[in-house]
């Protein structure tokens, strides 16, 4: 199972974007449960796209990251090309619908 850089200051966070080109960055919390069930399954999908880079981000330890994403509820997965948001769901994901939006736009990149 593909493996999430854990980015644990803002400075990483903003290293890891500057540093890749197709990112993946998932915001959770320690006391997510949805964030703990999603996470082994977002990775599973992830393994089918090898060259997206992956970056976890705890909203407790890099508080900044809220306030950077707009995220207001987590868990918060955000897909970038560049510095171009393309895909962001959260709290509930459907990963049927997550992995048909990335093949959809793994197609137009």
């Amino acid at each position: 199972m593909r493996e999430f850089t854990e980015l644990t200051t803002i400075q990483m966070v903003d290293d890891f974007l500057n540093n890749h080109e197709l990112k993946f960055i998932y915001i959770s919390r320690q006391d997510c449960t949805v964030c703990h069930a999603l996470k082994p399954k977002i990775q599973q999908l992830l393994e089918q796209y090898p060259f997206i880079d992956l970056g976890h981000v705890d909203a407790e330890i890099v508080e900044e990251v809220a306030g950077r994403f707009l995220v207001f509820t987590v868990p918060s997965l955000l897909f970038i090309k560049g510095e171009k948001e393309l895909i962001r769901e959260n709290r509930f994901v459907r990963i049927g619908k997550l992995k048909e939006q990335l093949d959809n736009l793994i197609h137009t990149l």
